[in-house]
């Protein structure tokens, strides 16, 4: 009983996948975004509503009642609905209520977590068999397998597992691997042999879930791991940014494996006196100016809604040049349906940007106006360059800038006690309003800054710059950081040491190799 577009009472039980967010099948997603209820399952599956449509219910409680009453409810189930399933009885209530239901796979921990681990889960041995030590199980007759053996369920009984393994004839030195938080930035694994696994362990800290893996597949960790090796993997880094502002440089520090964390330190807000810019955007229309400067993100955003208030589109630029500092404020342009006429080749800054602007040429320039929409702390580097030019500027307050709230006291805890591992400071107004808002960062934080004027700044502030980016960009600046993390890892490795995160390296921090 199944529906691929279910409009009424109907129940899906959905495989939320291994932990990773991101490994959610398709189906799963699309069901998601039709559903009136979801049963979350457990906590850690709450990422997933960002699937659901706006207004949607976190339920508990009855699905087939639900369903009687009209509802599409989502059902969310660890890894596979089906593999060791303990909603049978609620599917069985589906049918015996005649409630329409579909059961969608997830992709299975007892592969994933594997593959994440860079363990593969068939080797030239084709035997590959899963277990739940939570049901009474026959150890002798699983010690025969030639292959992989996988555990679900056995952490807390890990090493009367491997003692039950070697008395039923495999050998003590056969390998074993240990993984917890699977699939996720919280992965943590332990290689070890069925002879060694209580001395390993000891101290290893490992809670549910977790796998056990027992076989030869386990010896190609050291050459196929993927994940626990990328150069910031589990790093918690600090970006003094909004969700809107840092969501490229926030991708992209997942890539390189770190759990990357928004707090902002402005807050944007319109002019005191909105006339200057009303005035301006005549200008615009009217032919007041030969060229527009965009010095930020911030700048197009408050012109886009000016336009938007004024019922004006990105073809109000027609005949204008415009230009922009950096490739940040060239996508806003670019989305806003304007392509940028110039863009500086080397330093994105107002020096870049005032090096690669032309003179001002009375035969060339019918008009030698130029107008910056910018915030009202500019500088007023772009405006002394171009008037050296022989341009007359029309310096315009946008927006304003000012200190955000504080964050929450959990963030300013871990600011200062050495809870992040690292903080990308993108200007020197983000390290004076974070030092004001939360105070300075703990001194095992890797300081990571986005060119020398911002050193400068955290310098002054008292802080240890470690990182600073060979360009002006964010995205120069996360590479930085990886790049210094990837040294890290190589070094401790070179020295026979475990790679730690730098805030591991504080007094009282939880110690654990990665």
């Amino acid at each position: 009983m199944s529906s691929d577009s279910p409009t009424s009472g109907f129940v899906a039980f959905v495989g939320a996948g291994p932990g990773d967010p991101n490994l959610l099948t398709l189906r799963a997603a699309e069901l998601l975004a039709k559903a009136d209820a979801v049963v979350l399952g457990e906590e850690a599956h709450r990422p997933l509503l960002r699937h659901c449509r706006d207004g949607v219910q976190v339920a508990e409680g009855d699905v087939v009642k639900r369903a009687m009453g009209g509802q599409v409810v989502v059902r969310l189930c660890a890894g596979d609905p089906m593999l060791f399933s303990s909603i049978t009885e609620e599917v069985a209530a589906c049918a015996a209520a005649e409630v329409d239901f579909e059961i969608v796979p997830g992709v299975p921990p007892a592969t994933a977590v594997l593959t994440y681990a860079g363990i593969p889960a068939a080797t030239a041995v084709p035997e590959f068999r899963v277990v739940d030590a939570a049901q009474e199980q026959d150890w002798a007759s699983h010690a025969a397998c030639k292959g992989t053996l996988v555990i679900y369920n056995g952490i807390g009984d890990a090493v009367t597992i491997g003692k039950a393994l070697v008395a039923g004839g495999k050998p003590d030195t056969t390998p074993v691997a240990v993984s917890s938080g699977g699939t996720t930035t919280e992965q943590y694994t332990v290689v070890s042999s069925l002879g060694r696994l209580q001395a390993d362990l000891k101290h290893a800290g490992f809670a549910e879930p977790a796998l056990i893996v027992v076989g030869e597949a386990v010896g190609l960790r050291d050459k196929l791991s993927w994940f626990e090796t990328k150069p910031l993997f589990g790093w918690r880094v600090l970006v003094p940014r909004t969700k809107e502002q840092s969501r490229r440089l926030s991708e992209q520090l997942i890539a390189y494996g770190a759990v990357p964390e928004e707090v902002p330190t402005i807050s944007v807000e319109p002019p005191r006196t909105p006339q200057q810019m009303d005035r301006a955007i005549k200008g615009l229309v009217t032919g007041r100016y030969e060229w527009v400067a965009f010095t930020s993100a911030n700048a197009v955003k408050a012109v886009r809604e000016k336009f938007e208030e004024y019922g004006l589109d990105a073809r109000a630029f027609a005949g204008l040049k415009v230009a922009a500092v950096g490739e940040a404020t060239a996508r806003a342009l670019v989305e806003f349906g304007v392509k940028p006429d110039l863009l500086p080749s080397g330093e994105q800054s107002s020096e870049g940007l005032v090096a690669e602007w032309p003179p001002y040429d009375s035969m060339l320039d019918p008009i030698n106006r130029v107008l910056l929409p910018r915030a009202d702390i500019s500088t007023d580097t772009l405006v002394a360059g171009l008037t050296e030019l022989g341009w007359e500027c029309d310096d315009v307050t946008a927006y304003r800038t000012v200190r955000a709230a504080p964050p929450p006291a959990p963030i300013r805890e871990a600011i200062k006690g050495g809870g992040f591992d690292a903080v990308l400071f993108t200007s020197s107004s983000t390290v004076r309003n974070l030092v004001g808002i939360a105070g300075k960062p703990h001194n095992v934080t890797v300081i990571a800054v986005i060119g020398p004027q911002t050193a400068k700044t955290a310098e002054e502030f008292g802080l240890r710059v470690d990182v600073m980016a060979d360009k002006p960009s964010a995205s120069a600046l996360a590479a930085a950081l990886a790049e210094y993390g990837a040294k890290q890892r190589q070094a401790a490795v070179a020295a026979g040491d475990t790679p730690r995160r730098p805030s591991q390296n504080r007094r009282g921090a939880r110690r654990r190799r990665l």
